[in-house]
């Protein structure tokens, strides 16, 4: 038995070790009993009332706790979901501040708050042997002078990557690190990023998420993880060290470890909503705690859930309770994880007012005058499922979005859609049309051919159709708008010449997304050919259809990808500040970008809506730079001609005359390897092949002149 609780302090919120017991802090404005609720490894209980309020926190202290000991919350207070209050003490409740949580959900009627035949009526059967526990946990860790890498935006190269999936099969990783933090902490993974170029790996959610019951149903699990339950708390399963902790240092080794070969980590987190789901869900956090304050609920029927996100729930980040919850959890994250920024998933929902997206929502105002979060990068999915929700382009700086215009966009052109010139070019210098009204930089737009939610690059030039029946669905679930081709055949092949279509078509939109003005993002296992084949919504599939499958690994594919992420590492043009202007700038004598016909002639208005037409070619001026680097200085650069050939046949380029010098060389050709190190002189022809990219750099530096 413990002794008898003291007051303890109304902050920080949650359950904190201090050396001689933990201070309780649990903020709810409709409570009347919050008890905090210890658990021994038998399941016993012991329950503490927390005898102290303060503005609508209820605290106290405990002495004699350790770290390691699991707990969980009970709250009791008024039952009346017709007005949204959902209190119920048989329910065990997940601590929203817990650092540490150990364990899965067992979904069965034990976990909602009502009786299963009338939802009016509070259920009293106990759920506490079904619910994660969460645990006290020693925050101390030697961090040995790590510091953030600090990387420019314009700099980033972005990793799409899940902890689990990236390392689950690595020959080269010990079988019990496999799928772990430890796992991807390991030298054979840290190199393979180091080797590639990247210098940021952008993680799928690693809050510790719960399943689905549907899913344990069929044999499936929640893979992907956007069903979060715990926003300070890493995933525990990701642990190979266990999960009374453990997992909190782990996460630290892994972040220290990237930080050491210079590499960034960004999460991917989910504030939108939370596993709870909607009036039917279980309850296990939030709902428990102060519904009406933490989640949105309908003005005209309180018993049910505002859903702008498609998961049954959106959080409510108008009321300050949720918003605090939200800004402390990204706060802890930076300061405690040494994380280096985050990816918004449905970030949409995050800054609506009642009802639409706020520009000026106070979740914005909130993260700019952060003195902590405002410095890190801040990414945002730019749309929700609610009305109004596709908002691309309208969040403000520094915000950079991912841009599916760009995805979009590219997948057509290099599909051969008719039409799609002027898009593509707009995608390939930036999306200024999106981002430059607004008064952005091109690093406002984070590109991306593929992510984890779609396709993965094989599968967009292999598949036609979804196929997901394996996520149990009757393959009705999955985007059917793939804009993919597959060549002629539905999946795997032996034809060569499709086969040789599939490789050309996947190193130009590779191509096109390392070149590209923005912030690339590859889909993590694109480098090597990962396929799902043509399973394009594989959140449910933690196996062998979702992990890296590092014995098929294309190697040729690999050394590509190397390729060209070097040479927009290289080569400033390629990451510019700052958009172009069409016109002579930094004291050049040529414009800092140009377009160009097949015939070397420049594009007239009328060439970008020929609907058949589907080449042209750019040339970039690497001498039409601004600024650069601390000291300010102006580079003079390589500047370098873009021939694209999207169509299916073969095209004579010719060299356009007046762009500074007389001889180029060929660095990057996506039908013809062999030809690297070829040069061709102005008003030369080179052949492009079918849907083919050539990249043509221009030999000699001409200071001023170029």
């Amino acid at each position: 038995m413990t002794t008898n609780p003291t007051f303890g302090a109304p902050h920080p919120l949650g359950v904190r070790s201090d050396g001689t017991g933990v201070n309780a802090a649990v903020w709810s404005e409709t409570a009347t009993v919050v008890e905090l609720c210890l658990f021994d490894d038998d399941g016993n209980e012991e329950r503490i009332a927390l005898p102290e309020r303060t503005a609508h926190v209820h605290h106290g202290h405990v002495a004699g706790i350790r770290p390691g000991q699991r707990y969980g919350l009970r709250v009791d207070g008024p039952w009346n979901p017709a007005d949204g209050l959902r209190h119920n003490p048989a329910k065990l409740l997940v601590d929203p501040y817990a650092l540490a949580i150990e364990g899965d959900i067992a979904i069965g009627p034990e976990m909602t708050g009502h009786e299963h035949d009338d939802p009016s009526v509070r259920s009293e059967v106990d759920s506490a042997p079904m619910v994660p526990k969460c645990v006290v946990i020693d925050e101390a860790f030697d961090w040995e002078g790590d510091t953030p890498p600090g990387i420019p935006m314009n700099h980033t190269v972005i990793y799409e990557a899940h902890v689990r999936g990236l390392s689950k099969t690595h020959p080269d990783v010990p079988a019990e690190l496999r799928g772990t933090y430890a796992g991807m902490a390991h030298p054979a993974i840290v190199n393979h990023l180091l080797r590639l170029g990247v210098t940021a790996v952008e993680l799928l959610p690693v809050h510790h998420f719960l399943s689905e019951g549907f899913l344990d149903g069929i044999g499936l699990s929640n893979y992907w993880g956007y069903s979060t339950i715990g926003f300070l708390a890493p995933h525990s399963a990701y642990a190979a060290t266990g999960e009374r902790g453990e997992q909190v240092v782990e996460f630290k080794q892994l972040v220290k470890a990237l930080h050491r070969a210079g590499i960034e980590v960004i999460l991917d987190v989910v504030y939108n909503h939370t596993n709870e789901g909607n009036e039917q869900g279980p309850t296990l956090s939030l709902r428990g705690i102060d519904n009406a304050a933490y989640y949105r609920l309908p003005y005209d029927d309180r018993r049910r859930y505002v859903d702008f996100t498609g998961t049954g729930n959106s959080l409510n980040v108008e009321h300050p309770a949720a918003l605090r919850l939200v800004m402390d959890s990204l706060r802890y994250w930076v300061t405690d994880m040494h994380v280096d920024g985050f990816r918004f998933d449905l970030a949409t929902t995050l800054a609506r007012d009642s009802h639409e997206f706020d520009r000026h929502a106070a979740f914005f105002d909130l993260v700019h005058q952060d003195p902590v979060v405002s410095q890190v990068k801040l990414i945002a999915e730019p749309w929700d499922v609610g009305p109004g929700g596709y908002q691309l382009g309208s969040f403000p700086p520094p915000w950079s979005e991912w841009n599916a215009r760009f995805r979009d966009d590219v997948r057509d052109f290099w599909k051969g859609t008719p039409g799609t010139l002027a898009a593509f070019a707009g995608r390939f210098t930036g999306s200024a049309d999106v981002f430059h009204s607004a008064g952005r930089r091109p690093s406002a737009s984070i590109n991306f051919i593929t992510a984890h939610d779609g396709y993965t690059l094989a599968d967009l030039v292999s598949y036609e159709q979804k196929h997901n029946e394996a996520n149990g669905e009757e393959n009705r679930d999955g985007h059917s708008d793939n804009r993919s081709w597959n060549g002629g055949v539905e999946g795997p092949t032996r034809i060569e010449s499709i086969i040789e279509n599939r490789r050309r078509r996947s190193r130009s939109m590779l191509a096109t997304l390392v070149l590209s003005q923005g912030v690339p993002m590859v889909s993590g296992g694109d480098e090597i050919g990962r396929t799902q084949r043509g399973n394009n919504n594989a959140y449910c599939q933690d196996n062998e259809l979702s992990w890296h499958d590092w014995d098929a690994v294309d190697h040729d594919l690999l050394a590509f990808t190397q390729r060209l992420i070097a040479l927009r590492k290289a080569h400033p043009v390629f990451r510019r500040r700052r958009f172009f202007e069409g016109a002579p700038t930094m004291g050049s004598t040529l414009d800092d970008i140009g377009w160009f016909r097949p015939d070397g002639d420049p594009m007239h208005p009328d060439d970008w809506h020929v609907g058949h037409a589907r080449a042209l070619s750019v040339f970039l001026n690497g001498n039409a730079l601004g600024p650069q680097g601390e000291t300010l200085e102006r580079p003079v650069g390589h500047s370098f001609l873009v021939l694209c050939n999207a169509g299916s046949d073969s095209i004579g380029f010719t060299v356009p005359v007046g762009l500074g010098g007389s001889r180029w060389r060929v660095v990057v050709d996506t039908s013809d390897p062999t030809a690297i190190g070829e040069t061709v002189e102005t008003s030369d022809d080179w052949k492009v092949g079918a849907w083919s990219l050539v990249l043509l750099e221009r030999d000699e530096i001409i200071p001023g002149s170029s």
